[in-house]
């Protein structure tokens, strides 16, 4: 991550990443590999991974999860796809690091809003400036603009992959 951010992305929970390193959300063992692509998203710890670390591609449900926590009933709004994380535990984010993961000017980013039952609240499309934190925070504090929106998830638009999810922060 670089640079700084108004907001706080959250990285898969080490509780999550425990199960998902045992079955992933569609059912299927992990299956680790040694990486020979740097730079994959790694979404236990918000970094590209590096060549030979041990790395797994697994299913998850990000709302499904959170739901599970929650109460919340997502309904058909559930989905599940691909993510990277570390093949054993690696500790999360480095504490000092600051800004949003995968800011790269001109990448394709949907922010996807989330209400209170889980339900798809509203979203938006935002191809990536030069200044890239800047427009994770307008877009982040426009979503929250929406009292009913509790979090927001970001996806890669490329891939449709999940990066991470962004809370509403305490009041």
């Amino acid at each position: 991550m670089t640079g700084t951010s108004t907001y706080r992305p959250q990285p898969i929970t080490p509780a999550a990443l425990a199960e998902l390193r045992i079955r992933d959300d569609a059912g299927r063992p992990m299956h680790p590999y040694y990486n020979d692509d740097n730079g994959v998203p790694l979404r236990c710890c918000l970094r590209p991974s590096k060549l030979g670390e041990r790395i797994a591609l697994v299913s998850y449900a990000p709302l499904r999860r959170w739901a599970a926590e929650t109460g919340a009933q997502p309904g058909a709004y559930d989905e599940q796809g691909p993510v990277f994380i570390h093949a054993a535990d690696c500790g999360g984010p480095a504490p000092e690091a600051a800004g949003y993961p995968w800011a790269s000017p001109g990448a394709l980013r949907a922010f996807r809003r989330y209400d209170a039952r889980g339900h798809i609240a509203g979203g938006r499309l935002v191809e990536l400036p030069e200044n890239a934190n800047a427009a994770f925070d307008k877009a982040l504090a426009e979503a929250f603009t929406d009292p009913e929106v509790v979090q927001v998830h970001v996806r890669a638009v490329e891939y449709g992959c999940f990066h991470f999810r962004v809370d509403r922060p305490a009041s």
